[in-house]
This record gives C-alpha cells, structure tokens and sequence, in this order.
C-alpha cells in the first residue's frame, strides 16, 4: 500500500469525515475504497465498449431493409 496526501475543498473533507464514521472507518481507507471503485467501474466500461465496438456482423443481410413505416406497423397485421 502506498500512502498519499490529498487536497481536497472542506466540504468534501468534512463529508469524508462524517462518512467514514458512518462507515466505521478511516477517512483514508474510505477515500482508497472509493478509488478502487471508480477504477473498477471505469474499467469495466471500457471492456463492454471495447467489446461494443469490436462486434462482427452475423452476415451480409438478404433482401432489402425495411423502411420506417414497415417496421412500426409489421406485427399489426
């Protein structure tokens, strides 16, 4: 583990302070925590889009496509 000095605006300390009680916690380990979290949601997001954008087609399509109004009213018939 590594340790780091942050700056951050008081509200934000005092709002670590009071959640890091609610916690039971240390504001340092709240702030490592929230971190990690981030860390883990931005990587995530990226995988699905890597994965988004590396999507193959299952074929060429046959025939034509349809227009607007043919894919609204379809299934009414």
């Amino acid at each position: 583990m590594k340790n780091v000095t942050i700056t951050m605006e008081d509200g934000a300390a005092d709002w670590a302070r009071m959640e890091a009680a609610r916690r039971n916690t240390s504001v340092s380990r709240l702030v490592g925590e929230l971190v990690a979290e981030k860390m883990h949601r931005n990587d995530a997001y990226e995988r699905a889009m890597r994965e988004a954008l590396e999507f193959k087609s299952w074929g060429p399509s046959k025939g034509r496509y349809l227009t607007r109004d043919e894919m609204y009213t379809r299934g009414a018939r």
